[in-house]
């Protein structure tokens, strides 16, 4: 899967940046140096002007490549996404049976998340604790309606229809495939918050605790055993 990945572009919706910061050298220490800063800082105290003083740039060159921080955030979660799908797709591609499929894939959205070798300008550890954090504030907006229509979700909504459509094929009877798929997404970010934060309101603690948990509620879900 990794040499397979070096030459796949993770592509984003182009409609969240004015400049493809992946096509320029200064683009991608933008986007690289944006998420150690929101990491450190949080969104909310994050500015194009930080941003700016800490990469010894001009705030106006981030505004070239980008309108706002609202859709420098919408980027990031964005590509986060395209890049777990990708790591569905070739995982899963060439599997046969249902359950093992879902299973596999299952992991891949759930598990911790390591470093992609493939990807130098992208530290995905700490982007996935930036989507663990601050997803929400991509689209609890009273523009969410518009930005839709814009597609700005639609790299998310794939994945979650790609999960779906695994639960229907382990269960076709299964009448709430896309909630499920939907919650399964959603609960991992919020187990992995709650883990950071409110330990004592969940029960997954341990590094694999939560792999485990929605892969037995997706399968008593459906009446069926993860191993048949």
């Amino acid at each position: 899967m990794e040499r397979l990945l070096q030459s796949i572009h993770i592509g984003v919706n182009d409609k969240l940046y004015i400049k493809d910061p992946q096509s320029t050298t200064l683009g991608k220490r933008i986007v690289e140096e944006s998420i150690l800063l929101i990491h450190e800082i949080g969104f909310d105290a994050f500015t194009f002007r930080k941003l700016g003083q800490r990469i010894s740039s001009n705030e106006s060159s981030i505004y070239r490549y980008f309108e706002n921080k609202h859709k420098m955030l919408l980027y990031l979660t964005s590509w986060y996404w395209s890049w777990l799908e990708y790591k569905l797709v070739f995982s899963t591609n060439s599997m046969k049976d249902a359950r093992e499929k879902l299973k596999t894939a299952l992991a891949i959205v759930t598990q911790p998340t390591e470093v992609d070798s493939n990807i130098s300008h992208i530290n995905e550890v700490l982007l996935t604790h930036i989507v663990i954090n601050e997803y929400s504030k991509s689209y609890l907006t009273k523009e969410v309606d518009t930005n839709n229509k814009e597609g700005y979700f639609v790299i998310y909504k794939r994945l979650v229809d790609r999960l779906s459509t695994m639960i229907k094929e382990v269960d076709a009877s299964y009448p709430y495939s896309s909630s499920l798929a939907s919650t399964v997404l959603e609960g991992s970010l919020h187990q992995y918050f709650l883990k950071d934060h409110f330990p004592s309101l969940t029960d997954c603690h341990e590094k694999g605790d939560p792999t485990q948990y929605f892969t037995e509620l997706v399968f008593n879900s459906l009446n069926k055993k993860p191993n048949g």
